[in-house]
């Protein structure tokens, strides 16, 4: 890593130790940092030795405060028209009891050099969560352009190994930073939606493994989302990544690493408790889908979500009506509170499929509730005028075959409760089948 100007650095370095800074009021030591900016070497990108020491000299100021039991570790680039990181981190602390975020440090790499993100990302982040912040629960760190080494392009852009690199790169910086945070680090991606407790669930599948070793578990199957290492081994990942950072993707680098250190098969543990939110619906993801959920998979009608139960800007009514894994939560729902569907135009429809509850253990679902489908949509906003009973929820559950005569027209689907229910409610999805043949479909979709 190297500097030409100390001014150059200004805004770099600010970024670098934003927690620093905030809680520690130490501007005058902002040279040591440079010093080691500078230290570092383009053509040696494999050493995190001066990157490590003065990242653990500020750690040592940090660690003031109890070391925690678990780090999540974030590696965050700007995304197209979505949320992303700050998704991510109110799901993180909406799915974690209070008790559980004492346990808990998040680390975010902001791995992007566009200060106009940098500075928008840090100014939201530390708005929304200053308090966790000013106690080092949540740190914020930036690695500056000049720390990532100089990869051959191709005249169409970024070669595979640009990829690769910059990925990886980042990856090796996030890790390098935390050791000595606490004693195990979670790593995920900046897109993901957290089931709920997931702190404990963690907590307990690495009790009943003691006191057998393993060098990584790995609660999500996706790529190198939900993966978790002892803390200790980070600085030696740390290096791998950097070793290798032209030649292979993060996650084959990730799981060819356990096999090094004599863990020579995989340890799934499920059920997973993380999963990608999708920014948006993609003929790949049609397709599996489909292939879970017979011939075809679930329409693309337009249409909107209302409903009347409490809810708040992260988990929104409208999760219940995509094609990812995102979910609605609500809680204290009310005889009679309901979750609607209404379709921007009339449908034939011959299934509706309903799915509450997590999935992790089978909690939250709709202990009593029904679905019924509507017609002749009125006012503003639209509501149907006549409603006809589909069916009853059965552990929280439906998946029903619409008869003709009933799913000709249809402009609501209402998923509606039949008693009052004090505990949380987790909506997944209502999936819609749409009646006619394939170019029928494929017209409503386009």
């Amino acid at each position: 890593m190297r500097c030409s100007t100390r001014r150059g650095f200004k805004i770099s370095v600010a970024m670098v130790f934003l927690w620093v800074i905030i809680t520690l009021r130490i501007p005058e030591e902002m040279e040591d940092i440079q010093k080691v900016i500078r230290l570092g070497s383009k053509k040696n990108p494999k050493s995190l030795e001066d990157w490590q020491a003065i990242t653990y000299k500020y750690l040592e100021k940090i660690h003031q405060r109890k070391k925690t039991w678990l780090t999540v570790g974030i590696t965050s680039v700007p995304r197209q028209g979505q949320g992303g990181l700050l998704d991510t981190l109110a799901s993180l602390y909406h799915a974690s009891s209070a008790a559980e975020q004492k346990r808990m440090t998040v680390l975010v790499h902001l791995a992007d050099s566009d200060s106009t993100w940098l500075r928008k990302t840090v100014l939201q982040i530390s708005s929304l969560y200053s308090s966790k912040i000013l106690t080092g629960q949540l740190l914020l760190i930036h690695a500056p352009s000049d720390a990532y080494p100089t990869v051959n392009s191709t005249q169409d852009g970024l070669s595979q190994e640009q990829v690769y690199s910059k990925q990886n790169i980042a990856h090796a910086f996030l890790m390098s930073f935390a050791p000595k945070l606490s004693t195990y680090f979670l790593l995920i991606e900046d897109d993901v939606f957290c089931a709920p407790n997931f702190v404990s669930h963690i907590h307990s599948k690495v009790s009943n493994r003691k006191p057998h070793t393993w060098v990584l578990l790995e609660f999500s199957n996706m790529g190198f989302l939900g993966k978790l290492f002892h803390s200790r081994d980070l600085p030696l990942l740390a290096n791998f990544l950097l070793l290798f950072h032209k030649e292979r993707p993060l996650d084959w680098l990730i799981l060819h690493f356990h096999t090094l250190l004599a863990q020579q098969n995989p340890i799934l543990c499920r059920p997973f408790l993380f999963y990608h939110r999708l920014a948006h619906f993609t003929f790949e993801n049609k397709t599996l889908i489909a292939q879970e959920n017979g011939p075809h998979g679930p329409d693309v009608l337009p249409g909107s979500v209302f409903t009347d139960m409490r809810f708040t800007g992260v988990y929104s009514p409208q999760e219940v009506y995509t094609l990812d894994e995102s979910f609605f939560w609500t809680y204290n729902v009310s005889t009679g509170n309901y979750v609607t569907v209404i379709l921007s135009r009339p449908a034939n429809l011959n299934r509706v499929q309903v799915r509450t509850g997590s999935i992790v253990d089978g909690k939250y679902t709709l202990e009593k509730g029904q679905v019924e489908l509507g017609y002749q949509p009125e006012g503003t906003p639209p509501n149907c005028t006549s409603f006809e009973l589909l069916g009853r929820l059965v552990q929280g559950q439906m998946d029903r075959i619409i008869p003709k005569s009933t799913g000709h027209q249809v402009s609501c689907v209402k998923l509606a409760a039949t008693a009052n229910q004090a505990s949380g409610l987790m909506i997944r999805h209502i999936y819609l089948w749409r009646a006619g043949d394939a170019e029928d479909r494929k017209a409503d979709q386009n």
